[in-house]
């Protein structure tokens, strides 16, 4: 009766995890699909430009869109910086430097990617070997 009720604990703590990072990532995006809402161009067809060279900015930039994009990749990033701190990889110290070295570099973002937005604190947020999409503890080497 023990391992029993032991089980169906484990199998309700689990169920209750998948069910939360299911929620979170039902509600982020990627930059691709942040780009395709704001220009109406198809994810494959961002895919096409950005391997062909382009940022998501400058394909932004090139639709008139570039502060609506960098809106949205803002509220996307202190999204997932916000589950880092509830996930206990960050403090909310570090996750309030890094968000307000996002939003201060974002004032002269231009959309080439040129700035390494969040590198310096080892964010990443899915480029270089900073915290990537979410796997490991990133400790702001980026090499």
């Amino acid at each position: 009766m023990k391992n029993l009720k032991k089980l169906l604990a484990t199998a309700t703590v689990v169920g209750m995890l998948g069910v939360a990072g299911s929620a979170f990532a039902a509600t982020a995006m990627t930059p691709a699909e942040i780009v395709s809402g704001l220009t109406g161009k198809s994810v494959a067809e961002l895919y096409q430009e950005r391997s062909a060279g382009k940022t998501y900015g400058t394909i932004a930039n090139e639709a008139g869109k570039l502060e609506e994009f960098k809106a949205q990749m803002l509220e996307q990033k202190k999204t997932v910086l916000d589950q880092r701190v509830k996930d206990g990889r960050l403090t909310q110290e570090q996750a309030d430097q890094i968000y307000n070295s996002i939003k201060n570099n974002q004032a002269t973002c231009d959309g080439t990617g040129r700035a390494g937005i969040g590198k310096k604190y080892g964010a990443g947020f899915g480029q270089g070997s900073g915290m990537g999409l979410g796997q490991g503890a990133g400790r702001g080497m980026n090499r």
